[in-house]
Parts: C-alpha cells; sequence; structure tokens
C-alpha cells in the first residue's frame, strides 16, 4: 500500500467518525480511482435533517481531522445556506447535503462507474 493510499485510508476513517459524531445520515463512499480524469480519488457524501445539523456534521468532521491528522480542507463551500456543503480535503472530497437537496442532484448516479461502498450506523 502507498503512502498516498495509506494517507486517504486514515484521512476516510477519520471524516467518517467526524459524521458517526453527529449522527449524520446515510455515509456513502465512492471510490474514483478508475475513473480517467477524475479530480480526487474519493467522495464521500451523506446528510443530515436541517440545515443546523449539516453545520454541525462539517464541524465535526474538521475538528476530528484537525485533531487526529492535523489537516485542514483546503477549501469548503456552501456553509452559508448549509443545504450542500462541500469540504475539499484535495484527494477526498467530501459532500454534506440536506437530505432532500441529496436526492435533487443524486450524484451517486452522475457517477455511477464508481464503486461505491455504504457506510451502515448503528443510530
Amino acid at each position: 500500500m502507498s503512502e498516498k493510499e495509506k494517507n486517504s485510508d486514515q484521512l476516510i476513517a477519520h471524516i467518517i467518525k467526524g459524521i458517526e459524531e453527529v449522527k449524520g445520515n446515510d455515509i456513502d463512499i465512492l471510490d474514483l480511482r478508475e475513473i480517467e480524469n477524475t479530480v480526487c480519488d474519493y467522495f464521500i457524501i451523506c446528510n443530515g435533517t436541517s440545515n443546523t445539523q449539516v453545520n454541525a456534521i462539517v464541524n465535526s468532521i474538521q475538528k476530528t481531522v484537525s485533531k487526529e491528522l492535523q489537516d485542514k480542507p483546503w477549501h469548503i463551500e456552501g456553509s452559508e445556506n448549509a443545504e450542500w456543503v462541500l469540504m475539499d480535503y484535495v484527494n477526498v472530497v467530501v459532500h454534506v447535503f440536506q437530505k432532500h437537496i441529496r436526492e435533487f442532484y443524486d450524484i451517486e448516479s452522475l457517477w455511477g462507474d464508481a464503486k461505491i461502498t455504504s457506510i451502515q450506523t448503528s443510530y
């Protein structure tokens, strides 16, 4: 396993932990590495029930990744209205949606060639 893969795996694990700490729903990991000309290696997609929960998920991810890996997102977009927040960690891009916005854009279908892993939660 290369250093880049190991770093991505650690980052993904801590992002998932951050999502789960504030009960983010429907967590999917899209592996984009086999698709040509993608902007990153992975998408992590989840949703919250309100703009308050979406912001809580984003803040939890930031806090967890910063504490465990001393890393921060290169860019965050969409925090103002918190319907769809994108967090860019370069090789991993996190999409945090409100449920109805996620259903409308249906990113999983747009990236239908990606290998999708759904994370089971116990809450």
